[in-house]
């Protein structure tokens, strides 16, 4: 079972520190979500997790590998990333933006082999975008092309999956619609760590929750232990009443 194990990982630049001493795993079958406000350090985590961020001290870890003995396309066969920011120049096809996903096993996206090619209509067909391969990427929707992206990431076929933000901008039907692919990724046997800031949706799908705050990792657990009226105080400085998954918000404190 693969897993991604960071330990007390400390990022800072030009002395600005931008992640202090966090320490989390993530393992297939599991989908984990983190959480916490804005410039929390969320995107700087999983960045330095990735090998996108210089570390200033701590481990990260695949399979008891150190990350930085792994070159950059093993990395990526490892964990799919999905980033915040997913900018397109080209109006490509939708098939040759997914079929970038194979391109960390060496693989060009007009040249895919029988095995490639199989991976990249498994990834449509699981994102139901088989209609859509041959459409320009300027013609799809917001919620058609979240769905590019995750197919892209899908046909990777990584063990692991990090996604910054999977959700954003999009109407409550594509969050829940994009949520669902990953949540089934994941029931498949992979495992995803997921940036959101939509709480609910968190505690519908996430296994377990991280919860960071001030650059630092404050709290971690299952939805039911760490989803309280007392967090969401201490990490988003709102008061808010918690019933179960449900959350009413009150206001700012």
């Amino acid at each position: 079972m693969t897993e991604l194990r960071v330990e007390n990982l400390t990022i800072s630049v030009r002395q600005t520190p931008l992640v202090e001493a966090a320490s989390f795993t993530l393992k297939a079958g599991e989908l984990v979500v983190l959480l916490g406000p804005n410039g929390a350090g969320k995107t700087s985590l999983i960045r330095g997790a990735l090998g996108l961020l210089p570390i200033t001290s701590g481990t990260v870890q695949i399979d008891q590998t150190a990350l930085a003995e792994l070159s950059p396309a093993a990395r990526a066969r490892q964990i799919a990333y999905l980033p915040q920011i997913r900018p397109l120049t080209w109006p490509n096809r939708v098939r040759d933006v997914v079929a970038l996903g194979r391109f960390s096993h060496g693989v060009a996206p007009g040249k895919l082999s029988g095995k490639d090619a199989e991976a990249v209509d498994k990834a449509l067909t699981s994102c139901d975008l088989v209609a859509f391969s041959d459409r320009a990427m300027d013609t799809l929707s917001g919620g058609e092309l979240a769905r590019v992206h995750c197919a892209r990431a899908f046909a990777t076929e990584a063990p692991l999956l990090i996604a910054d933000e999977p959700t954003a901008a999009l109407d409550p039907r594509h969050q829940f619609r994009i949520l669902d692919l990953i949540k089934s990724y994941v029931d498949q046997g992979a495992g995803a760590l997921l940036v959101l800031h939509d709480i609910e949706l968190a505690a519908r799908y996430a296994d377990r929750l991280i919860w960071m705050k001030d650059r630092r990792i404050v709290a971690e657990g299952s939805v039911q232990d760490t989803l309280t009226s007392e967090r969401l105080a201490e990490v988003y400085g709102v008061a808010a009443k918690v019933d179960g998954s449900h959350i009413r918000m009150e206001g700012a404190l």
